[in-house]
């Protein structure tokens, strides 16, 4: 599995997580890694971006609330969400655009809840 989440939870409104994907080894040539998000009923959304060059990006809902990571050393992904609002709620998903074995494409985690709760 190249993509592994952690980090989700039910957490107050207020309040903060830090979600975190490990990129497997396996996986190089990356270009773009993301975290996008699902809330119920509404279409997948682009959280945050980053790309090899270090460059981020974020949703303008976000920004200035959520922070993106990347520790080369540990070969993650973190996202760190303060001041979260039931808004927030939603399936958050791992994306990266890379090489795994022979194959070049877009990897996507399993997802892993957010629960943000009034």
């Amino acid at each position: 599995v190249p993509l592994v989440e952690s980090g989700g939870g039910r957490v107050q409104a207020g309040g903060s997580l830090t979600l975190s994907c490990e990129i497997s080894r396996s996986m190089h040539s990356i270009q773009t890694m993301g975290w996008h998000r699902a809330a119920p009923g509404e279409q997948r959304e682009l959280v945050a971006s980053i790309t090899n060059t270090g460059r981020t990006e974020y949703l303008d809902k976000v920004k200035g609330r959520f922070t993106l990571s990347r520790d080369n050393a540990k070969n993650t992904m973190s996202l760190l969400m303060n001041s979260l609002s039931p808004e927030d709620t939603g399936v958050y998903f791992c994306e990266v655009t890379g090489v795994s074995g022979l194959r070049r494409g877009d990897y996507w985690g399993d997802g892993i809840q957010v629960t943000v709760s009034s």
